[in-house]
């Protein structure tokens, strides 16, 4: 008995340290080397409007041709951040806010928001947000907002362009 106790053991560390590698930190790893990325282009708490995808856009994950991406990575870390989103002329757009772990936040879309604009504070959970804001709190001071929007004939990119650069993103102080 005594000779499987020790394996026994480690096998219970390993799979104790496995499970947080895998389950509790690697979400966390993934979403910051993102933020970080999409950062590198506005700073964060700005909003960036990517270019549409091509079959060479690879910079985080697939993204969808028929989709325009606007990408806004926060840093809660000085207080809230407001984002504004304004209504596009397409069939579908959405504000989806995910915070460091990569878990989704916050989802929004035209349908839901009745083709208005959408308005939110994202903030900490404590962190004051002025009153009449919708408040998305979230764990954890980074993360991104992610604006989608579905371009059915890439012709009409450049009114959904202009209108998707209305939208914005910065902390609120």
């Amino acid at each position: 008995m005594r000779r499987w106790l020790f394996p026994l053991l480690l096998g219970v560390v390993l799979a104790f340290v496995g499970y947080q590698v895998a389950l509790v930190q690697f979400p966390r790893v993934l979403m910051g080397l993102a933020t970080h990325r999409i950062a590198k282009g506005t700073g964060y708490n700005a909003m960036l409007a990517a270019p549409l995808a091509t079959d060479k856009a690879r910079a985080i994950v697939r993204p969808s041709p028929d989709l325009a991406y606007s990408s806004c990575p926060f840093d809660l870390s000085n207080g809230p951040v407001l984002v504004d989103v304004a209504p596009v002329p397409a069939p579908y757009w959405s504000l989806s806010i995910f915070n460091s772990r990569t878990d989704v936040a916050y989802v929004r879309n035209n349908i839901d928001a009745g083709n208005q604009p959408i308005r939110v504070a994202i903030a900490r959970p404590g962190q004051p947000v002025p009153d009449g804001m919708t408040a998305v709190r979230v764990d954890g001071t980074t993360g991104i907002a992610l604006i989608r929007i579905l371009v059915p004939d890439r012709t009409q990119f450049a009114a959904i362009d202009a209108a998707r650069k209305k939208s914005s993103c910065k902390a609120l102080s």
